[in-house]
């Protein structure tokens, strides 16, 4: 494996880049970034900065003699990542500070406000566009996922190309809306959640970690809070509880009816399915094993089971790696192991869930679900080519500053000749992958089944944080009485909706008016009376 690693370092591609290129109009945002005396931004400590950032909205022009409309003040900046640190193009982590350092919520670019950021910049992703695909299908299936948007980013007058602005996973109203594990509540629970944790190799960030019960090179990470930010007895809450959580997949009973302690009681199986979608059909080569988030809210707050994703960091994703079988169409991801022998492994749960027939039934029809609609070819091919529109100019310049198409880049998969090359070899690639997996996948879509505690459904309330007006869509498999109920935090009561009766397919409610306070609200979708789907609004 030193071999291996160490070949493929020898081999990276040290590419000359073009100082000379400059900016003057763009469609994308412009950040100005100066440091003090022209200092370089290094890893660690943070330096304090000045930002300025150009926006003049979606697709409107921008001119870099604009004024600073949308921030202009001080961040606190670092370079951010493990592997990527290796590149000329660096990424970056800041915080928005005001005048006293302290720190400020900002909304950059019509995201919502918050003070931590990440630019991400693309560099072995030619493309430009993997992982913001990804984060998109992400959230297109129902979940919360790390909001982007494009940018062109300035470094001490030194242009530095297409950047990705990236929300940071974190636990936040606009972000992960769980409930903060100090946070006082009704229930006086500081303990049971909530909690993000990772699946993460040893390397960049690295604090308190421990390891599965079941293979000494699965590490968990807390990621937020931090291990320094909880008390010892919320830090061995949720290591007992991952490890009861091996326990019952592992066991005996691991496919015991829900209550008796078998997966159905420690995870979220809808969240879960779309996680291994998402890592196989991507097939990015540090899938399960490197950057897999893992998340708990609170025990009284509704479906507090442990939660997969968001996903993250796919730049070596969709055929853009050389290595460990990574650019083939065919095999499975989560048998990486039997591939390859890296220092982390792939948790042994995704491969065991698929022994139950319960789990692989509803993972069939998510599967045979998604393929209607936002994993369909058409689908994906028409986000990728809207995207790369959008970058049509950027690119341009993005290219001269750092000219490595038709360049072998650690470590591609594929190298084109044209950036068009690279987008439709990613394009082909997705599609064979896909058929691959319309073809390989087990179980069978049996609706009439009961082997889960539901058939897979869809839910989502868009768009969410709400204003005035928000929609809340769903599915049926059988016809029902239908109500829609929203209560906050405490369990009162805000809204009570009955809809009728509705029959099997998909349908939307959108409400409007609301005098609602800001802050958090849960929703549940009623059948006959019994909850069917539930899901957190937040009220700007």
């Amino acid at each position: 494996m030193r071999k291996l690693l160490l070949i493929m370092m020898l081999t990276a591609l040290v590419v000359p880049f073009a100082n000379s290129q400059t900016l003057t109009n763009t469609n994308l945002p412009i950040f100005v970034i100066t440091t003090p005396q022209g200092v370089s931004i290094g890893d660690d400590p943070r330096i304090v900065a000045h930002l300025g950032v150009i926006y003049n909205g979606t697709n409107a022009n921008h001119n870099i003699n604009d004024p600073y409309n949308n921030y202009d003040g001080n961040i606190a900046i670092e370079i951010r990542g493990s592997t990527s640190q290796q590149y000329p193009k660096k990424g970056y982590g800041f915080e928005t500070q005001d005048a006293l350092g302290n720190n400020a919520q900002i909304g950059l670019c019509g995201l919502p406000p918050e003070n931590d950021w990440i630019l991400y910049g693309p560099y072995p992703d030619k493309t430009l566009i993997r992982n913001v695909l990804t984060y998109h299908l992400f959230e297109e299936m129902g979940h919360y996922s790390p909001r982007t948007h494009y940018i062109e980013l300035i470094i001490d007058g030194d242009y530095r190309g297409v950047y990705v602005l990236t929300e940071r996973i974190k636990i936040d109203d606009f972000r992960l809306t769980l409930q903060d594990v100090s946070s006082p509540n009704v229930f006086n629970d500081t303990l049971t959640g909530a909690y993000v944790l990772k699946v993460d190799k040893l390397t960049g960030e690295v604090g308190y970690t421990w390891e599965s019960l079941y293979d000494n090179e699965v590490v968990f990470q807390f990621h937020d809070p931090e291990f320094d930010e909880l008390n010892s007895m919320q830090a061995s809450y949720m290591e007992d509880y991952i490890g009861q959580f091996e326990q019952a997949i592992q066991g005996p009973g691991m496919d015991l009816p829900p209550g008796q302690g078998g997966w159905r009681d420690f995870i979220d199986y809808e969240s879960f399915n779309d996680f291994f979608i998402m890592q196989e059909l991507g097939r990015t080569v540090d899938g399960y094993r490197s950057s897999s988030f893992l998340y708990k809210d609170k025990n009284y707050s509704w479906n507090a089971k442990i939660k997969a994703g968001p996903m993250w960091d796919f730049n070596l994703s969709f055929g853009n790696a050389d290595y460990c079988d990574a650019q083939l169409t065919t095999g499975w991801q989560y048998n990486f192991d039997q591939v390859c022998n890296f220092s982390t492994s792939i948790p042994f749960w995704w491969d065991r869930l698929l022994d139950s027939p319960g789990y692989r039934n509803a993972l069939r029809c998510r599967w045979d679900e998604l393929r209607q609609g936002i994993l369909s070819t058409s689908y994906i091919n028409n986000f990728i080519d809207s995207v790369a529109l959008d970058l049509e100019d950027a690119r341009i310049r993005n290219f001269q500053r750092w000219p490595i198409i038709g360049q072998y880049v650690n470590w591609n998969g594929f190298v084109g000749q044209t950036y068009q090359e690279d987008v439709d070899y990613m394009k082909t690639w997705i599609q064979q992958r896909s058929e691959w997996i319309d073809l390989n996948l087990g179980g069978t879509c049996n609706l009439s089944t009961n082997e889960i505690e539901q058939a897979p459904q869809y839910h989502r309330a868009w768009p969410n944080p709400i204003n005035d007006q928000f929609t809340i869509g769903f599915s049926l498999f059988n016809a029902g009485s239908i109500a829609i109920r929203v209560v906050d935090l405490t369990g009162r009561e805000i809204t009570y909706t009955d809809l009728g009766t509705k029959f099997d397919g998909t349908h939307a409610h959108t409400f409007s008016s609301l005098d609602w306070n800001s802050g958090s609200y849960l929703y549940s979708v009623l059948v006959d009376g019994e909850e069917l789907y539930t899901g957190k609004l937040i009220k700007k």
